[in-house]
């Protein structure tokens, strides 16, 4: 395990990339789709705009739902980390010893490496199946509460009166500037909160259940992005 993979887990540092998922998608508002032969006879004409922003990602895990989510992922995920852990530390202990040798033969140099190579690549192997694992519990447990997300944020939405809303959570989002009030990642989160009745957990130990990982696996923030100015 290089020392990258080694300090992230130290850190306990949580980061992923989630590719644009199929509720992330739907989350915003289309145009309502036609209920009978005459709505879809309506012709279309230009209406007041009222648009709105939100960072879906974001507020899926900022809701309580999704933290508690998140903390069950990683309490789970402990085990592999106190190995890896362990691991780490020993290979970083017989890199020590080795440099500290200056008197042993080179067949027990050899000897010395050629184990530490084994240990070296085992240490890789286990982190890079643990970030895997990690990573699809957690896009898992972040599609199960994106759905009924999308159905508080499209009805709140809907009742509040807007008729365009932008997902921002992207860092490609092509939103440059938006005035404060239009985003509405924080009242969404607040009205799944209230909606769902899942009280809030309690913070987690920093660094808990957070396996090595060579790429981002876990949300950009659970504090919802301001849109890009």
């Amino acid at each position: 395990m290089n020392r990258r993979h080694v300090a992230l887990l130290s850190a306990g540092m949580l980061s992923v990339v989630f590719a644009a998922s199929a509720v992330a998608q739907t989350a915003s508002p289309t145009a309502p789709e036609p209920t009978s032969p005459a709505a879809a006879a309506v012709k279309p004409e230009a209406i007041p705009a009222k648009v709105a922003l939100v960072a879906f990602e974001q507020a899926v895990f900022a809701t309580n739902e999704g933290q508690r989510a998140v903390q069950e992922v990683q309490k789970k995920f402990e085990p592999q980390q106190t190995k890896i852990q362990a691991q780490a530390a020993e290979v970083d202990s017989l890199k020590k010893q080795l440099q500290a040798a200056t008197t042993i033969s080179d067949e027990e140099r050899a000897s010395r490496v050629k184990t530490i190579d084994t240990k070296e690549k085992a240490l890789n192997r286990d982190g890079e199946d643990a970030s895997a694992a990690y990573q699809q519990e957690l896009q898992e447990a972040y599609s199960k509460v994106a759905a009924k997300v999308a159905d508080v944020m499209r009805k709140y939405v809907q009742t509040s009166g807007f008729t365009l809303l932008l997902d921002v959570s992207g860092q490609t989002s092509s939103v440059m500037w938006a005035a404060q009030q239009t985003d509405i990642t924080r009242a969404v989160v607040d009205a799944y909160n209230t909606s769902s009745g899942v009280a809030a957990p309690p913070p987690s130990a920093p660094g808990a259940g957070r396996p090595a990982t060579t790429q981002r696996t876990t949300p950009r923030s659970t504090t919802p992005a301001a849109p890009k100015k």
